[in-house]
């Protein structure tokens, strides 16, 4: 305030502004229309009847930044703005210019309750709620990018279905009315139950939960470890073996490279069939290689995966007679019925040990 030029009675104002007694809420992050950071203000006067309830009051520190160009987010902070300035009931709401990395450190020692209310599938990660872990906060999230992982019952509190919206108003309010709801039935109520020795006891076993199970699984430790274990290790490893015997594997490869690329506009398919046999489903297809020999090439079952699980692929074995003249093979793989036949799509893609595909060889044929 002093740097926007308040007057001094205004700014020793301030100081009465919050309680550090009450529920203090933060959110702090760019401000964007897809991170929803007015879904809060969908109903003010709601707000202002929870943050200034007689028995059970809350605050909230807010913090964030719009791009220059971005109007649309601007006018978020200039939403917010009018709200902390009614007169009428003085909202228990500050807002903090200039975010930067020492401002959100404080916030993430400072506050009780990390919020976060993007618009699924557009959170990229979330590592502001990852923060608040280790310094005993709990996280109240839409269930999108570490949160859709993290999320239990006993460790904080979910918003949405797991589902996307789109840009859905309707949605949006109902998840506004959603976050209301949490936090007047569930949260509030559970921050201000105490025992006789003034402990929110149920309050402080989920911010145990919370902390022993969450950060030691996301914390920069873990993904440091995994890029190391699971790719550079990995890569550096592929190197030497490419790099020795003076780049004699790496030689190999390219000659395969070389061989299969003039060969591999020729590949094709053919006929398709699906039986279905009880809990089973048998794909067969037939794929025309030219005067490629098989064993260069691997015919699979692709599957988006289902309900958010991994794709799921399917090598197809190869008949031992060849179908359908020179070049011809027939394929076939079994695979439950429980998913319909239509989910998978056979493909062909390269067979050479050593090789990343598709990065060094984006040879992958669809079948159509």
């Amino acid at each position: 305030m002093a740097a926007f030029g308040a007057a001094p009675e205004a700014i020793g104002q301030t100081q009465s502004r919050l309680d550090p007694g009450v529920l203090t809420l933060g959110f702090a992050r760019r401000f964007a229309t897809y991170k929803r950071p007015n879904l809060l203000l969908h109903d003010p006067d709601r707000l202002l009847r929870i943050l200034r309830h007689p028995q059970r009051p809350a605050q909230i520190i807010l913090a964030g930044k719009a791009h220059p160009a971005d109007q649309a987010g601007q006018a978020l902070i200039q939403e917010w703005t009018r709200f902390i300035r009614r007169r009428d009931a003085s909202p228990p709401a500050v807002f903090l210019a200039d975010y930067d990395m020492l401002m959100a450190e404080r916030l993430v020692q400072g506050v009780d309750l990390w919020i976060n209310t993007p618009r699924r599938p557009w959170e990229a990660c979330g590592t502001s709620g990852m923060k608040v872990l280790v310094n005993g906060g709990i996280n109240l999230s839409e269930l999108d990018g570490w949160w859709a992982e993290a999320y239990a019952s006993d460790v904080g509190w979910a918003l949405g279905d797991g589902q996307e919206h789109g840009e859905d108003p309707g949605w949006d309010a109902a998840e506004a009315g959603a976050l209301y709801e949490r936090l007047e039935q569930e949260v509030i109520p559970e921050f201000y139950a105490r025992d006789e020795k003034g402990i929110p006891t149920a309050w402080v076993a989920r911010m145990r939960e919370s902390m022993a199970r969450l950060t030691p699984k996301f914390d920069a430790g873990r993904a440091v470890r995994e890029y190391t274990e699971e790719h550079y290790l990995p890569a550096a490893g592929t190197y030497r073996a490419r790099a020795g015997d003076r780049g004699a594997a790496a030689r190999k490869l390219a000659e395969w490279q070389n061989e299969m690329a003039p060969k591999w506009a020729a590949f094709r398919f053919g006929a398709t069939t699906v039986e279905t046999k009880g809990e089973t489903h048998v794909i067969a297809v037939e794929v025309f290689l030219g005067d490629a020999p098989p064993d260069k090439i691997r015919v699979e079952l692709y599957a988006d995966g289902a309900k958010g699980g991994r794709a799921e692929r399917r090598e197809m074995t190869r008949a031992s007679q060849q179908a359908g003249g020179a070049g011809g093979y027939a394929y076939s793989a079994t695979v439950p019925s429980a998913r319909p036949a239509t989910d998978y799509t056979a493909r062909i893609v390269p067979r050479c040990d050593g090789f990343a595909v598709p990065l060094e060889a984006s040879w992958i044929l669809w079948q159509r």
